[in-house]
Parts: C-alpha cells; sequence; structure tokens
C-alpha cells in the first residue's frame, strides 16, 4: 500500500465548489481592504438562484448571476453569488475569477449604493490580479 502524495493538511483537489467558493472569497477580501465597511455585509455562495413569482422579471434567457439582501432590523446586507450560472459562462479559471470578481463589484456597489467602477476602477477589465 502506498502513503499519500501530499501531506494530510494539503488537500489533493479542491471541489468546483469548494475552488468557486475561493474565488469569491478573494474578491471579497480584495473589496475588504478598500471598503472595510464590507466586513458587516454576509457574502453567500449558491448554486443557482431560485425563482419565485416576484422574479418574472428574469424573462426569456436572462438568469441572474448574484444579486443582494439589503439589511433589516438586526440582521446584516447579503451579498449572494450564484455558482452554476457563472460556470457555465465561463471557460477556464482565469475567465471565471474574472467574472466572479466583477459580480461581487456589482452587488457591493449596490450595497454602498456606488458605481462598479467606483467600488473598484478595475471593474470590468477582465482581469483578475492584485
Amino acid at each position: 500500500m502506498r502513503g499519500p502524495v501530499a501531506p494530510p493538511q494539503v488537500p489533493l483537489s479542491a471541489s468546483r465548489a469548494d475552488a468557486f467558493a475561493d474565488l469569491v472569497q478573494d474578491a471579497v477580501e480584495r473589496l475588504e481592504r478598500r471598503w472595510p465597511q464590507l466586513a458587516e455585509v454576509d457574502f453567500l455562495v449558491l448554486e443557482v438562484p431560485r425563482l419565485t413569482a416576484e422574479d418574472e422579471a428574469w424573462g426569456g434567457d436572462t438568469v441572474p448571476l448574484g444579486g443582494i439582501v439589503p439589511a433589516r432590523d438586526e440582521r446584516p446586507a447579503r451579498v449572494v453569488v450564484y455558482r452554476r450560472p457563472i460556470e457555465i459562462r465561463t471557460k477556464g479559471r482565469d475567465e471565471r475569477a474574472a467574472l466572479v470578481h466583477d459580480v461581487v463589484v456589482e452587488q457591493v456597489a449596490e450595497v454602498l449604493g456606488l458605481t462598479p467602477e467606483t467600488v473598484d476602477p478595475r471593474y470590468g477589465d477582465g482581469e483578475d490580479e492584485d
């Protein structure tokens, strides 16, 4: 019997969901350095958006890539990023990271009441580098 190839604390491979969550976390951490108030916002990754009667605005082929739940009472604002719609629209990790970054920036902009370009001047440039 052969031993493990990597130490036990190092996973041999992360699941797609874990890898996606890491991309979201990277985007959030980058933005929190510039906008410390984001520490008060919850960030969630869900597989797909749920369609409700109020979501008729989706229309046709449009499926949201993210959304927000405004702060209410004692609950903080929430930013939600939908994994499967983003994965379907991207090829490869770099493209996925860039789209995740843009979606997070768009949702944060909505929470803060700012434009995405104000939240992050690199918004929409297609790159996800520090």
